[in-house]
């Protein structure tokens, strides 16, 4: 990997060793994101100010460093982890939200928590409904990097939906404002929707302005058992076609609530132990949500084995804890996992459970899957021992069949997560030549010398072949 000390010493002249570090400290910590392969970087840089970042960028142009944004680091595909060593633009520090409750917009730095924004808008009678499980520890630039979703995307939509405005710097070390504070806005090339999802690849986000919602009066949540998983996804595609529409509808197929119940030591539904199960979560006005809950309740009970319905928040979160355990629990079943958080259209749910009870007969691996049915993101989680050579191969071979699958069911490879590094030797079974083709073209045309997140995407990375790190993060089997 090539030096850049001589740029490096010419940054920290210009901008102080105090921005500009060095120690083994600051590039170990820099050194890796939650895909827990480390490159290290040469130096990280913590900027004070736009003109810090202005600076940084022209540098690292003029002298073809390369540059990779993070935040806190909280990305599952390597896609804020330094390959191409060089410098970490570090935003974390850059936390500033402003919320104008006349508008209905939120005024955000790269660096601000997700669950800070929820909480701050929602103090002022407002809504931003992204909400990824790391929301408590993620940072609003990597959700604009990755695109990210959650639980409320099938009803309300994802980061994109939200966002007005960006500001923040071209490759080049220009500063640049893609769209305004306004609720329309049509002047030119829509660059702002090019900014999300790109990873980081294409600029670097500084400030986000955030559309927000009234807040919902009023939810009210059910947890329903079903006999198996095309069981369930039938029942949901049917309470769908009533035009139902929950801000919530996740599912947990049935090895994933078995982790729960053997976690917690208790069973979701006495007497149908080990049953998938779909938690559903109605918002808005009062009378809507009494409108949709007799729907609801009728569907329950045609449909399920047996439901539970909450009579006040206190019960609601006491449902809500088979799918906080899940995820963490299914380390019993092995000490490694390839968490792929594919998309699958409801047309095909039942092909997919098929599928996926027959790639668990080849791999020999157990493969829990849950998520969320109101947009068809599923996580399907390939948990193997990572000592073990046999099972390494499993997983390998077993991510292979289902990124190829999914695509055969008109799918996508990821849903929210990104690319990145563990995704990259996929990207071309979800895009043709041609396509790959317009990407890289757009790279080319606003980063010409490739200094941002090199390697990333269009380089394909065999992730099951590199040694990841045995540590744990404060995020981890959320």
């Amino acid at each position: 990997m090539k030096s850049h000390a001589a740029a490096t010493r010419l940054l920290r002249r210009r901008l102080g060793a105090k921005i500009v570090q060095s120690t083994d400290q600051a590039l170990a910590a820099a050194a890796f994101d939650s895909l827990k392969i480390p490159f290290l970087p040469e130096a990280v840089i913590f900027p004070r100010h736009h003109a810090d970042i202005g600076q940084v960028l022209a540098l690292a142009n003029a002298h073809r460093v390369p540059v990779t944004v993070r935040g806190r680091g909280t990305s599952l595909t390597g896609s804020a982890a330094p390959r191409r060593g060089g410098w970490v633009l570090d935003l974390v520090g850059w936390k500033g939200i402003r919320v104008d409750a006349e508008s209905g917009m939120a005024f955000v730095q790269a660096g601000a928590k997700v669950a800070d924004i929820h909480r701050a808008v929602e103090a002022k009678g407002w809504f931003y409904p992204p909400d990824p499980s790391s929301r408590e520890y993620c940072t609003i630039g990597g959700n604009i990097a990755c695109n990210a979703g959650g639980m409320h995307g099938g009803k309300y939509g994802v980061t994109r939906d939200f966002v007005l405005a960006l500001r923040g710097f071209l490759p080049t070390g220009e500063y640049v404002e893609w769209g305004t504070a306004t609720k329309k806005f049509s002047a030119g090339f829509n660059l702002r929707d090019l900014w999300i999802g790109s990873e980081g690849m294409l600029g670097v986000v500084t400030d986000a302005v955030l559309k927000l919602i009234p807040k919902p009066p009023a939810r009210w949540t059910l947890l329903c058992a079903f006999r198996d998983e095309v069981a369930a996804f039938a029942a949901v595609r049917g309470l769908f076609a009533q035009k139902v529409q929950p801000s919530i509808c996740e599912f947990l197929d049935r090895y994933s609530v078995i982790c729960a119940e053997r976690k917690t030591k208790t069973t979701v539904f006495p007497g149908q132990a080990g049953k998938p199960v779909v938690l559903l979560e109605l918002a808005g006005s009062a009378s809507e949500v009494r409108a949709q809950k007799r729907q609801v309740l009728a569907w329950a009970r045609k449909e399920a084995l047996a439901f539970r319905a909450a009579r006040n928040r206190e019960e609601a979160e006491k449902l809500w804890d088979v799918r906080r355990k899940c995820s963490g629990a299914m380390f019993e079943l092995g000490d490694s996992k390839l968490n792929e958080d594919i998309v699958v259209p409801a047309r095909n749910y039942a092909a997919f459970a098929r599928f996926l009870d027959g790639l668990r007969r080849e791999s020999a691996l157990p493969i829990p899957t849950f998520g969320h049915l109101g947009d068809g993101n599923l996580h399907v989680n390939i948990m193997y021992r990572r000592a073990n050579p046999a099972e390494r191969k499993a997983a390998e071979k077993a991510v292979q069949r289902l990124m190829a699958k999914v695509v055969e069911l008109d799918g996508a490879i990821s849903g929210e997560h990104g690319i990145g590094l563990a995704k990259s030797p996929f990207l071309r079974l979800q895009h043709s030549p041609a396509q790959v083709k317009a990407m890289r073209a757009v790279k080319r045309a606003l980063d010409p010398r490739g200094i941002l997140n090199p390697g990333k995407i269009f380089e394909p990375f065999e992730v099951w072949r590199h040694r990841r790190l045995e540590i744990a993060l404060p995020w981890d089997h959320k």
